[in-house]
């Protein structure tokens, strides 16, 4: 009996000597992170006399001891380009570069290197040029978030090509063009998009209508066309749907919203037809709008309907009926 607890004690102490030490390549490659952006206060833990697994911002793996997670957050001295050094992490899984606004240059071709990344954040920064084509090529990753930064060009289509991305923000800088058509079509789960205050145009992709979508917001491009392919009767998983401040043109008459939603904002484009009557029976729904757009008809009533005042309705073609002024009753010989 007393070789069981010497055995579990020796695994104990393996776990703990891998999980403490810090593997020379990781080692060499966070000091010349730190030597590239000036050795910053936000690295003071970054010392010799410990193991890089103990420092801040720093996750290691516990059975191997390599450094997977590198997270810095809110440092509004650091400045410079994002460092080449950050690929030397070779079994780096999480990356994230949060508000730090000094940041600056383009996001460097040598993260291509990073091929067990599953989760990029490169947000709240001054990075500017465009959003790389190499990322197609980073097969684990699951999510991507580049926004609130400086980014310009076009979306790469080659992200479309990621078997496991499932959720991608990039919302909030300078991007043009058309959405790629396959986008996030290949993902296994329910999938995420933001690419809200952009520059986008053209349509919304068709193909957008296989893609199981829980939130998707274009909202503030100038996106054209038809929109109805992002609802329907099978689209159980969608509960968040902003496409407001777009120049969209559709019937939404014939339209049948999920029902799941909680948010739906359709407002400040040019839809034509009616309110659908479902809209009354969605329990869930928190967020209705439809403002500002070329509307016609009576409001739905019952239902949650109580819930939306005037300002969801307001500047249509001809809407009446609750919360809006009562529709004109027809003479009874109007069809005489």
């Amino acid at each position: 009996m007393a070789a069981f607890p010497l055995l579990l004690l020796c695994s104990l102490l393996a776990t703990s000597t891998a999980a403490d030490q810090c593997h020379d390549d990781d080692h060499a490659a966070l000091v010349a992170i730190d030597t590239a952006l000036g050795s910053p206060y936000h690295f003071a833990s970054w010392t010799p006399d410990s193991a890089c697994c103990d420092w801040y911002d720093v996750d290691c793996d516990a059975e191997s001891g390599r450094v997977i997670g590198l997270r810095v957050f809110q440092d509004t001295n650091m400045s410079g380009a994002i460092p080449d050094a950050i690929a030397n992490l070779t079994f780096l899984q999480t990356l994230t570069l949060h508000h730090l606004p000094a940041i600056s240059g383009a996001i460097p071709d040598s993260l291509a290197a990073l091929s067990n990344l599953s989760q990029l954040t490169i947000s709240y920064t001054g990075v500017s040029g465009p959003v790389p084509s190499f990322l197609g090529a980073l097969t684990a990753l699951t999510l991507l978030d580049l926004s609130y930064n400086s980014l310009t060009g076009a979306i790469p289509a080659s992200l479309a090509d990621l078997p496991n991305l499932s959720s991608i923000n990039l919302r909030r800088n300078h991007l043009s063009g058309a959405i790629p058509p396959l986008l996030l079509s290949k993902s296994p789960d329910q999938t995420y998009l933001w690419l809200s205050s952009n520059n986008l145009s053209g349509a919304i992709p068709a193909e957008f209508a296989a893609v199981n979508f829980a939130h998707i917001d274009l909202s503030r491009n100038a996106l054209t066309g038809d929109a109805a392919c992002l609802f329907g009767a099978g689209k159980s998983s969608l509960q968040h749907v902003d496409l407001s401040r777009n120049v969209l043109r559709f019937d939404l008459s014939g339209v049948e919203f999920p029902e799941n939603a909680t948010y739906i904002d359709l407002s400040h484009n040019g839809i034509r037809g009616g309110i659908p009557a479902q809209v009354a029976n969605l329990a869930n729904l928190q967020q209705f709008n439809v403002s500002f757009n070329r509307l016609c008809g009576e409001v739905p009533a019952g239902g949650n309907m109580a819930r939306f005042d005037r300002y969801s309705y307001l500047h249509n073609k001809c809407l009446c009926g609750a919360p809006l002024t009562a529709c004109r009753q027809r003479p009874v010989n109007y069809l005489h």
